[in-house]
């Protein structure tokens, strides 16, 4: 090429800097990669944390998960955003809260609620600035697609996660110089009255006649399970409970061959898991409640290394934090920031306001690192969708062992589900005559007060609404101080309902 030309030496100058630069970010993006640990990121569907043997249960069966804790950090006051598939799974993506991203409620079908455009995913973001490549299988039920982009997409049955399992072998084996991101969604244990594969499903719970192919089973019986404070006693509880047991095995049966093909690629010791579930159990008192059943929910994760392998942790995390940890993880989080910054900065009047300008979580690598660390006492849940018939808008604070819900609609009867308003365990409760369905009456689970106080330390089960006692009132208004600010700083659009209706 001759560059004597003063317009050709000029384009040829300009080149040369725009292959510079390119290379420059390449470069990066590779050294970056290079050193990044392996992410599986693994979310259950509806899993209570009363419900593996880590946690207590010795009745339900869940040997592999069990093996995570041993190899990582159990956290014992980790919290959902929101009690609801979509609103949750958005958080866990994003680091904002719902009220932020849009994604208010249920994506799919008529409810169709979506993420506002320009918001940033987690996966996005590990791509563009760690080169990690990045894959989801199972259930994904958030959208635009475009916001929460994966490069591959595996395909299974979704109620069996052995054969998602056997499903990421590739993904996991394939160009090991660059570090992946494994998002691992099962159905299970998900109540099958309203998904995809509920024609096939003869009982509740997704379980199949003669099992899942591939899958060794196990069942229960109405004896061999634990009805949990806040479920009522009785035959149909019981009978669900084993159902939703079994479904649970499940989970921990796929995740064990999930475990043994990550060992078998080498890749194991290199690989941060983190195992959570995306809202409580899929029965009424907890599932798109913001009472602890619904929120309160289990959290492993294991370290690249296997640093403080056995540990348990009382600090309190929400799901928000899990975005800026897993960049923190990758060692990108603060480029994540200025990033966000950038694409936020034109939209925030209109839109949101956000921590820093950026995530509404923190990175937990402080809690990571040391697992009895003190300090992380306080959290927020933002709930106000769960499908688009059940307009019930909550906003909660926990600071310590005290609670406060705000029932921002709270003239409203409280709405039920499709799914949980037909479990036979509710069903019963409502048709027994008593008028109680666990430790709360019937009558006080639909009809709410505007705000319920309860002491989590001495009434765990929330049966207890201190919010009229006087004694109360000076916690009261302290806790109503902090959702008013936690509103502010997240930009929350529902924050005008103090000043009236």
């Amino acid at each position: 090429m001759r560059i004597g030309n003063p317009l050709t030496l000029f384009l040829w100058s300009l080149a040369m800097v725009l292959t510079g630069c390119s290379r420059e970010k390449t470069d990066t993006k590779k050294e970056i990669a290079s050193g990044s640990p392996n992410i599986v990121l693994i979310v259950a569907d509806d899993h209570g944390t009363g419900d593996l043997g880590c946690y207590g249960n010795q009745a339900v069966k869940t040997p592999n998960l069990d093996y995570l804790a041993s190899e990582g950090v159990r956290f014992n006051r980790a919290h959902c955003t929101s009690a609801s598939c979509s609103a949750s799974r958005s958080v866990i993506l994003t680091g904002l809260y719902n009220h932020a991203t849009g994604q208010y409620g249920h994506e799919h079908h008529f409810h169709h609620f979506s993420a506002y455009d320009h918001v940033y995913s987690l996966p996005v973001l590990l791509e563009e600035l760690a080169g990690y490549r990045t894959g989801r299988i199972g259930k994904y039920h958030v959208s635009p697609e475009q916001v929460f982009h994966f490069q591959e997409v595996m395909q299974a049955n979704r109620r069996n996660p052995a054969a998602m399992a056997d499903s990421c072998v590739a993904f996991i084996q394939e160009n090991r110089d660059h570090p992946f991101f494994l998002y691992f969604c099962t159905d299970d244990p998900h109540r099958s009255a309203a998904i995809s594969d509920a024609p096939l499903a003869p009982d509740a719970f997704g379980n199949v006649e003669g099992g899942q192919e591939g899958v060794e089973e196990t069942y229960f019986t109405t004896d061999d399970v634990v009805v949990p404070p806040y479920l009522p006693e009785s035959k149909a509880c019981r009978e669900e409970l084993a159902q939703y047991y079994q479904s649970v095995a499940r989970v921990d049966y796929g995740l064990g061959k999930l475990f043994d093909h990550l060992k078998d690629a080498g890749v194991w010791d290199n690989t941060v898991i983190i195992y959570i579930s995306d809202n409580g159990i899929a029965f009424p008192g907890a599932k798109t409640t913001i009472y602890q059943p619904g929120i309160n929910l289990p959290c492993l994760i294991k370290n690249a290394g296997g640093a403080n392998k056995g540990s348990v942790s009382n600090a309190m995390i929400n799901w928000a934090d899990l975005t800026p940890t897993l960049l923190d993880v990758a060692g990108v989080l603060h480029q994540a920031e200025a990033k966000l910054r950038e694409r936020y900065e034109p939209v925030k009047e209109d839109l949101f306001t956000t921590v820093n300008g950026t995530f509404h979580g923190r990175s937990i690598i402080p809690v990571l690192e040391n697992p009895e660390i003190e300090g992380w006492d306080e959290t927020y849940a933002s709930h106000t969708f769960h499908e688009i018939t059940m307009y019930y808008p909550m906003r909660t604070v926990i600071d310590g062992k005290y609670k406060l819900i705000w029932n921002i609609a709270w003239q409203l009867p409280y709405p039920s589900s499709t799914d949980l308003w037909a479990s036979s365990t509710y069903q019963v409760a409502l048709k027994g005559g008593t008028g109680m369905y666990a430790g709360r009456s019937i009558e006080d689970y639909v009809h709410r007060t505007q705000f319920e106080l309860y002491d989590l330390e001495n009434d765990p089960w929330e049966t207890r609404n201190l919010s009229g006692n006087p004694a109360f009132s000076e916690e009261m208004e302290k806790l109503k101080k902090k959702l008013y600010s936690f509103q502010e700083r997240t930009n929350d659009p529902w924050i005008m309902k103090w000043d009236y209706e």
